[in-house]
């Protein structure tokens, strides 16, 4: 073992309440755990995975000297005992327990290249030899980021593509996402004039205005206003508005930059309360 030896939060897996989090190790690109923190994320007594670790070797389905390594620390009179990756997914697969199914259910989705790839961390990572995993991760993120900055896509959809494209456990169909999608305008308009997207039409559009009190529409300046162009909030802002408008999407898109940089994996939890 010669990499520098780390000890973080990291997310294995999901469980439906989300909370599923253990304080692991990090070494030479796998995570190292005790028996009793694989009791812990199986939800089993540790007597049930120390005869699961048996049986693994016993079988030959992992050899024990380059699975296991037996670490010393200060207030331990002696060595403990971590199992890598390739073990804690051997006991996933065979424990018997509601934690274990959800293990199974995630990891037969996602298998082992999601686990180094898409993991978080509840601590920031510097750009230094801790930064272990997911070497490619963060430039791909960066890229995604960047192709949505420079879309086409009206300014309130870069946001959402910024949610579903750079959340770790991104699901479409999550209460989180249908929360997110639903409310996203909202809260930008709300943002800048202190009212909801319905609030703006409701409360600007004037048929005995200049163009119903629209500023912006889809064929504007000298096109025909359709029925689709009234009901758009933002058609009904004023310049310095949508400039508000703009920078707020603008600092969102920064922001998503800046915790691709920093190594920060961001789940759709994240982004939502960001």
């Amino acid at each position: 073992m010669n990499n520098q030896l780390q000890r973080t939060k990291f997310l294995l897996y999901k469980s439906e309440n989300g909370k599923i989090k253990v304080d692991v190790l990090v070494q030479d690109e796998t995570v190292w755990l005790t028996q009793e923190q694989m009791a812990e994320l199986f939800g089993r007594d540790r007597t049930v995975i120390t005869k699961h670790i048996n049986n693994i070797f016993k079988e030959g389905e992992l050899e024990e000297k380059s699975n296991v390594q037996n670490l010393h620390f200060a207030h331990s009179d002696k060595p403990i005992k971590y199992y890598n990756l390739d073990i804690i997914i051997s006991v996933g697969y065979r424990v018997k327990s509601l934690q274990g199914t959800r293990f199974r259910q995630w990891a037969t989705q996602h298998l082992k290249e999601f686990i180094i790839k898409g993991f978080t961390m509840d601590d920031e990572r510097l750009k230094d030899l801790r930064q272990i995993f997911g070497k490619d991760y963060f430039d791909e993120q960066l890229e995604r980021i960047r192709d949505v900055r420079s879309s086409e896509r009206r300014v309130y959809q870069k946001i959402t593509d910024i949610y579903a494209q750079c959340s770790v456990d991104y699901d479409p169909n999550h209460e989180i996402s249908q929360e997110f999608f639903a409310t996203v305008q909202n809260k930008l308009h709300f943002a800048i004039v202190g009212e909801t997207a319905a609030e703006i039409i409701y409360n600007r559009v004037d048929s005995t205005k200049q163009n119903m009190g629209l500023t912006s529409w889809k064929n504007a300046p000298h096109g025909k206003i359709r029925k689709n162009d009234v009901v758009v909030a933002k058609n009904y802002l004023s310049l310095d508005e949508l400039d508000f408008f703009n920078r707020i999407v603008t600092m969102y898109l920064d922001y998503a930059e800046l915790q691709a940089r920093n190594k920060q994996v961001m789940t759709m939890k994240d982004w939502v309360f960001k």
